[in-house]
This record gives C-alpha cells, sequence and structure tokens, in this order.
C-alpha cells in the first residue's frame, strides 16, 4: 500500500512517502501562503504519487493545534482513508538528526523529516 505522511504547521507542511517494503522518504514540504492553497498543493502531491492511505501527525500537547489539524484534514476532503499519528517530539528529533548537516532554514526540510518520522512510527506499530 502506498502511504504518505504529513506534519501540518502553520508555515510549513511536511511530507513524506512509503511506496513499498516500509522505506519511507521525505519529500519537499508544501510552503502554506494559505488554506486553501496549501490542501490543494496537499491534494496535488497525494494523487501525483497515486498514494492509497494519508498519515496525519496528530499533537496530544496542544489542544489549539489539534484542532487546526483537524480543521485542515477536512479541507482535503480526502477520497483515501486517513489516520491520525502521534507526533510528539518528532520535529525535535528531526533538528536533532540534520543538526552540523546543514545550516537551519525555514525551507521544509525539517517538517518533511519530522513527517518521515511520524510515517516510520506508524508503520513499526
Amino acid at each position: 500500500m502506498k502511504l504518505a505522511s504529513i506534519d501540518i504547521g502553520l508555515k510549513r507542511i511536511g511530507m513524506a512517502i512509503s511506496l513499498h517494503n516500509d522505506i519511507v522518504t521525505p519529500i519537499p514540504a508544501v510552503l502554506r501562503k494559505n488554506r486553501n492553497q496549501a490542501s490543494n498543493d496537499v491534494l496535488k502531491v497525494l494523487k501525483e504519487w497515486e498514494i492509497e492511505k494519508l498519515i496525519v501527525g496528530f499533537p496530544s500537547a496542544s489542544e489549539d493545534m489539534q484542532k487546526r489539524v483537524k480543521h485542515f484534514t477536512k479541507l482535503l476532503e480526502l477520497n483515501i482513508p486517513y489516520e491520525f499519528q502521534e507526533e510528539n517530539m518528532s520535529s525535535i528529533e528531526a533538528e536533532e538528526l540534520i543538526k552540523g548537516d546543514i545550516k537551519y532554514k525555514r525551507d521544509g526540510r525539517v517538517d518533511s523529516l519530522a513527517a518521515k518520522i511520524i510515517l516510520e512510527r506508524y508503520l513499526s506499530k
């Protein structure tokens, strides 16, 4: 089954995919200008990769972000199944993984690495 995961943030949406054999690859993040543009961009990626199920990173620590994640997921109007996956500390873990390798930029690499971690957690269940 072809899977994708998203790590929804206020400025960027990190994305990762797993097309076969539980190998997870981060792909370029969606830079958010507004909700509608971001949801359309995410849908384009899901169609392009023929994704069959979406895993959505879900924060347990912040009720405000939980509401935002649920709202954004509804905006997607998905015609594939989706599931929420605990995302706590995934962004911090991603930052640690790339520390020293690249200058830390807000270009979405950390966000997509966080999405990769979220999908790996889902697959290891």
